[in-house]
């Protein structure tokens, strides 16, 4: 099926998204439904309203997909879905959906590794400018909201296998980015915001401290270890948060938090001048440090696995891949090393289904499809 049309669906958090993508490398329609005004007012996902969401929306998102694509039901060749990780209720939403499609249209279902679409956005991307040729091994640093992971991809034949060679320990890099905004009162999504008004403050005004990662992965007792010689470049944001709160503490920051609150709650989408008429100095240093020592962080980590493991080929996808500051670091210092690396677009960089339909075409082409009586997997490994 070298044209095979892939209808793609992704519930695994808080966006309703279908897509139809031809041959795994051009994207014919592209529908994400979000859900942030629901969560906005509560500064985080609920998951009980994102499976809600989930079942308001997955029929009208996958019917526009359809028609944006030309492509009816019965002419898609197969559909894909995010089996995992994300949230077990919002899964179970796409994939009863999908289930139900595959059977009555008698259509084979690939079960889709959410983690491994991010890694196939970017490869979707290069491949409709052209680029065809990727060079192996290939480092994916894949952080999000959820995630941050380090990967080693190889690919032998149409199949793509990954080894883990780091990860947070606790929070993820695009959760810190949101809690330090939420307890700075500059609602949510937080990511973007702290991505606007860094470029007004001095990064070098608030000093942090690295990340020190000094006991075993508590996460791996009783799994499977890696081998003792393979290096490991694992992640930890928890304290940096705590540091963000210690300064709030010290500096008597919690009044004026809150009247920023009210002040930005009363604006149903601020921009840039809003947070920065409600914003000091002082805090517009502290969010501009938080952000540089995050990016230096990531950057860091990631290109010392670079040199460790000889990569070839760089991947920065994910949410958090949509951060202005981290893009211009890893396309400087990874220049400096001499090392190629790429990034998905903006809007493929957050969830989205183009990218669960393209990592579905290998799987097509292998015949590796999905039994119905699969589920969904909220801590789902990529291995």
């Amino acid at each position: 099926m070298p044209l095979a049309h892939i209808l793609g669906i992704e519930t695994s958090c808080d966006e309703t998204a279908a897509a139809v993508v031809r041959a795994g490398e051009k994207i014919v329609s592209n529908v994400v439904f979000s859900q942030i005004a629901t969560h906005q007012p509560y500064g985080g996902v609920v998951p009980e309203l994102a499976s809600r969401e989930h079942l308001r929306a997955i029929v009208p998102v996958v019917r526009k997909a359809l028609a944006d694509a030309g492509q009816s039901y019965q002419s898609v060749d197969a559909l894909a879905v995010t089996q995992g990780p994300g949230l077990a209720g919002a899964l179970l939403v796409g994939i009863s959906y999908a289930k139900a499609l595959a059977f009555a249209l008698d259509k084979p279902l690939i079960a889709v590794n959410h983690l491994e679409g991010h890694i196939h956005a970017v490869l979707l991307e290069e491949r409709q400018k052209g680029n065809h040729e990727v060079n192996f091994p290939v480092l994916a640093l894949v952080v999000s909201g959820g995630h941050t992971h380090l990967y080693l991809a190889e690919q032998r034949a149409d199949a793509w296998s990954y080894e883990n060679i780091g990860h947070t320990r606790d929070d993820a890099a695009g959760e810190a980015f949101d809690k330090v905004a939420k307890l700075l009162g500059l609602g949510y999504p937080g990511g973007p915001v702290i991505d606007q008004l860094s470029p007004h403050g001095d990064p070098t005004a608030v000093k942090f401290p690295p990340s020190q990662i000094k006991h075993p992965d508590r996460r791996k007792k009783g799994k499977v270890s890696e081998p003792e010689d393979r290096p490991r470049f694992d992640f930890s944001y928890s304290g940096i948060k705590t540091a963000v709160l210690r300064y709030v503490e010290t500096h008597n920051l919690q009044a004026a938090i809150e009247a920023r609150r009210r002040a930005l709650a009363a604006s149903p989408k601020p921009k840039t001048e809003d947070y920065l008429a409600h914003t000091d100095k002082q805090v517009q240093d502290l969010v501009a440090s938080f952000q540089r020592a995050m990016v230096e962080d990531l950057v860091g980590k990631t290109l010392a696995a670079a040199q460790a493991y000889d990569i070839a080929t760089l991947f920065v996808t994910g949410g958090v891949a949509a951060n202005h500051e981290l893009r211009q670091r890893f396309e400087r210092d990874a220049a400096m090393q001499g090392l190629p690396v790429y990034f998905p677009s903006r809007p493929l960089s957050t969830d989205n289904a183009a990218m669960i339909a393209a990592a579905a075409y290998p799987k097509l082409l292998a015949g590796d499809f999905a039994p119905m009586d699969f589920s969904a997997e909220a801590g789902m490994a990529l291995r």
